[in-house]
């Protein structure tokens, strides 16, 4: 696959991993300082499509390894994700139970240890991943689209209210699944439409602003989680995510998305702690006191903070944070396997 082809997979990565920031930084600070400002409208207009695009995009290439040998996809698809859950877990429950940790060392334990079976904070989207990945292999001979309309209808009958609450993974499943699986089985397609958009600018930024006033307002009256419409939403959002990142690569341009879009998961697995930082900062000293532009500046931080602590640590001892040491790979190859390759196309 030559590069034109698949350059536009980064920017729509980077637009995802900061819509992603985006909503934590904002609806966290919302809460903190009890108030809401216009970046809470842009997170709104964003909810119905924000993960269907991260999710699409993780599953884009799946189809080059999931026939592969069943210990190199373990390798990498599930001791690779196990590695860095555990470890950013480990580091983001000893950040945030700090005081907890001198007092009740065993409570922490406990808290580090429900979170293995109960993903709960900001890394469950890698948790899901590992999941998705395993059950996919499973199904691998079942016809595409059996799957592919089982997965619709779950995600329908989750947002009907058919799915009783019971495990939070298995209702994530429901939830995202159908969007993975479309990345997996319809990659041919996704990359097509990619290809006609680099090919008409005009026609798919008039479908794009078309797109936006439909999005916007189904949003605003409340119907983006009605049953049938979301997934929809989603669909369309998924594809005028892609359908922006093909036009910023045809043009060049929004480097930074790109890059963000590079080093995805380094800013994933990262940006809670400063996200955090910046968001009590602020909170206490009221330096910024417009809620939305406050929001924005920590969405900002949130993202370079990650950037800036990879560039430093990358060539140094501490590049085990980012990149799998050899010892944690079950087939003892000698190279490192950088974090970012985890989320989104790792086999272009």
């Amino acid at each position: 696959m030559t590069k034109h082809r698949i350059d536009w997979v980064d920017y729509g990565k980077g637009i995802c991993i900061i819509l992603v920031v985006m909503m934590h930084s904002t609806l966290n600070y919302g809460e903190m300082v009890g108030g809401t400002g216009w970046m809470h409208d842009v997170v709104a207009f964003a909810k119905p499509f924000r993960m269907p695009d991260f999710f699409l995009i993780a599953g884009l290439f799946l189809s080059r390894s999931i026939n592969g040998p069943l210990v190199d996809y373990i390798d990498r698809k599930v001791v690779h994700f196990a590695y860095f859950y555990l470890l950013w877990l480990g580091l983001q429950t000893v950040a945030f139970e700090a005081d907890l940790l001198l007092s009740d060392p065993a409570g922490v334990g406990l808290i580090f240890l429900k979170q293995l079976v109960f993903p709960a904070s900001s890394l469950w989207f890698i948790h899901q991943l590992l999941f998705l990945y395993v059950v996919t292999r499973l199904i691998a001979r079942v016809p595409v689209l059996a799957v592919f309309a089982l997965a619709a209808l779950a995600h329908i009958a989750f947002y009907a209210g058919w799915i009783a609450p019971s495990w939070s993974v298995t209702e994530r499943f429901a939830n995202w699944y159908v969007f993975f699986f479309a990345g997996y089985a319809f990659a041919p397609l996704v990359f097509r439409i990619a290809d006609a958009v680099r090919g008409h600018g005009m026609v798919a930024v008039s479908a794009l602003a078309v797109w936006a006033i439909w999005n916007a307002q189904l949003v605003s009256v409340g119907l983006g989680d009605a049953p049938v419409i979301s997934l929809v939403l989603g669909f369309a959002g998924a594809f005028a995510i892609v359908s922006v990142a093909s036009l910023l690569a045809r043009f060049d341009i929004g480097n930074a998305i790109r890059y963000a879009g590079k080093h995805s998961i380094v800013i994933y697995l990262t940006f809670f702690i400063p996200m955090k930082v910046a968001q009590k900062g602020l909170a206490m000293t009221g330096l910024i006191p417009d809620v939305g532009w406050a929001s924005l500046s920590i969405l900002l931080f949130a993202l370079a903070a990650p950037l800036v602590l990879h560039f430093v640590i990358r060539k140094t001892p501490l590049a085990f944070l980012y990149e799998r040491p050899a010892m944690f790979r079950i087939n003892n190859a000698k190279t490192p396997r950088p974090a970012k390759d985890t989320i989104g196309p790792v086999e272009a």
